[in-house]
């Protein structure tokens, strides 16, 4: 182990200070489960038809049924049309009656909406008729956002430290989500979810890497895992806010203000110690690291903070070593795949919470409830099946339930929404897996590189996963057959990998054989002692097997 782990081995893996760590987590991850999905309920239906008051200068004392009468043709089952309108003319009243008006022209005068209906961006923007598929268009481009914040803040926090960045970021977020409930124009509300989405990214991406360079090995698993479940909680807060605040400017204002109080958490918000010393500031690094001790009342020897020193670092692996050997080629692209569809269906069930006919606060609290026991649950089915085996499964299942979904009647909403729910406990879970399987495939000088390109995969498709939802217009069962489709595809492409279930983590790409069969062999020779580094003490701890 290198003077770093050996220093942060005796701060302790997982004492106050990294439980404190995991329960900051909670500010950033709630507000990623409101800000990812809070737009579908800030667009609700809401009935509406053209502004006709043109008839009000010649017939002022008509009657609103009159009026709408005179000035709105009917549909095939005789109900008003809320995108046409009969064209103004310059005749009197009388004879507009006598023979009635027959041309008709799209809405140029804007809409009207029913009075007793809360404010929402689909009545002050007038996101209805043409302009309707502007609310799938916003939600892509709020993932765009979280796609340019794993871009920029991943490379940033590498630069500056964790610290800064996870401050930067969260006064981007409470800035801009509050920014939003003033926003005049709704191109100008996009601009400001696609600032807030790269801020959710690099706030959650940089804190949870924060936590996991504190975090011993063997807690590593349960704190990724009790995150992960603060953004399930997240999603239930947002049925109970969006339920209780009707108008959207203030449920905005109120999912956006509580990560301003995470700046409280300032004091108590630690700068990564490895970084320090990977960056050569072993000064810092050493008080980092006794401060730390302190807090979980343990000491450091002092011989141990005496031997820190910037750690040769191993040749780093690059983007195109992943695709020059064979069997890393078949795992980065099979991966990729994996959590593209991954994300597909995961984003195609969570943002059609509103179409499956059910009440959307109560589905919304069901969806977010469901993710808690799928997380639970994915670890002990990852011990039980292994890796490849669940992911496959779970993939599969996520699938098979959309295609079902696709032959469900319109008049039978809960079996519908009870489908849907299986499919997110699913697809949730398949997530999970994707995490650790991942990390388990890809060698330790290539890892972050190969799990990188896996995310950047799942983020492209959350941008595409909006805009799926727009082929609903010629068929209503188009959406959610791509969406079971394509994870099908994924899972049985995923029996093509190796298992990595209690096999130790590959080193490097030099190797011709896939990571499981390389770990197999260093497994068998491992039997006869324990593996040595190059300062003939134990492995990093990277190499270590993980066990859950």
């Amino acid at each position: 182990m290198s003077s770093t782990g050996d220093a942060l081995k005796a701060v302790g893996d997982f004492g106050p200070l990294q439980k404190r760590l995991v329960l900051i987590c909670v500010i950033p991850c709630l507000s990623v489960g409101f800000h990812q999905f809070c737009q579908l309920f800030m667009v609700p239906h809401v009935p509406h038809h053209c502004d006709t008051s043109w008839i009000r200068a010649v017939g002022p004392n008509l009657t609103e049924e009159e009026q709408l009468n005179l000035t709105l043709p009917r549909d095939v089952d005789g109900a008003y049309e809320q995108c046409s309108m009969y064209s103004p003319v310059d005749r009197d009243l009388s004879s507009i009656v006598a023979y009635g008006l027959n041309k008709t022209e799209k809405c140029s005068s804007g809409w009207l909406y029913p009075s007793a209906q809360p404010p929402s961006l689909v009545t002050e923007f007038d996101l209805v008729c043409d302009r309707k598929d502007l609310t799938d268009i916003s939600q892509s481009i709020y993932m765009m956002g979280l796609f340019l914040g794993a871009m920029i803040f991943g490379q940033l926090s590498d630069r500056i430290g964790r610290r800064p960045v996870i401050l930067i970021s969260a006064f981007l977020q409470g800035l801009f989500g509050v920014a939003i409930a003033f926003v005049p124009h709704f191109y100008v509300y996009m601009v400001f979810r696609c600032v807030v989405g790269a801020s959710v990214s690099g706030i959650t991406m940089t804190i949870l890497a924060l936590v996991t360079e504190w975090v011993g090995v063997s807690s590593r698993p349960k704190a990724v895992l009790i995150s992960h479940c603060y953004f399930a909680i997240g999603q239930m807060v947002l049925a109970g806010l969006s339920y209780g605040i009707r108008h959207w400017r203030l449920l905005e204002i109120a999912g956006s203000t509580p990560i301003l109080a995470f700046f409280f958490c300032i004091q108590v918000l630690p700068e990564s110690a490895r970084w320090l010393v990977t960056k050569g500031k072993i000064e810092e690094a050493k008080k980092v690291l006794q401060k730390a001790a302190s807090t979980n009342k343990r000491t450091i020897p002092p011989e141990l903070l005496e031997q820190l020193e910037p750690e040769t670092q191993t040749k780093s692996g690059s983007l195109l070593d992943l695709f020059r050997k064979k069997h890393l080629r078949k795992v980065t692209l099979i991966m990729s795949c994996t959590w593209f569809v991954n994300s597909v269906v995961y984003y195609g069930l969570s943002l059609n919470v509103t179409n499956f006919g059910l009440d959307i606060y109560l589905t919304q609290l069901a969806f977010g409830a469901v993710e808690i026991p799928a997380r639970v649950g994915c670890i002990f089915m990852l011990q039980w099946l292994g890796r490849k085996k669940t992911q496959a499964v779970l993939l599969l299942l996520s699938g098979l339930v959309c295609l079902i979904i696709t032959g469900i009647p319109e008049d039978q909403p809960v079996a519908a929404t009870v489908l849907a729910i299986i499919g997110k406990f699913t697809a949730t879970g398949s997530f999970s897996t994707s995490y650790v399987y991942a990390a388990e495939l890809f060698p330790t000088v290539i890892r972050q590189t190969g799990v990188g390109l896996c995310s950047m995969s799942a983020r492209v498709s959350g941008i595409m996963a909006p805009l799926i939802f727009l082929l609903g217009q010629y068929h209503r069962a188009i959406p959610m057959a791509i969406f079971g489709s394509v994870p099908v595809v994924g899972g049985l492409l995923c029996f093509l990998l190796p298992e990595t279930r209690g096999i130790e983590l590959a080193d490097d790409t030099g190797h011709s054989h896939p990571p499981a069969e390389v770990c197999e062999n260093s497994n068998r020779s491992s039997e006869n002692g324990p593996v040595k580094g190059k300062d003939g003490g134990q492995d990093d701890e990277y190499t270590k097997t993980t066990h859950f």
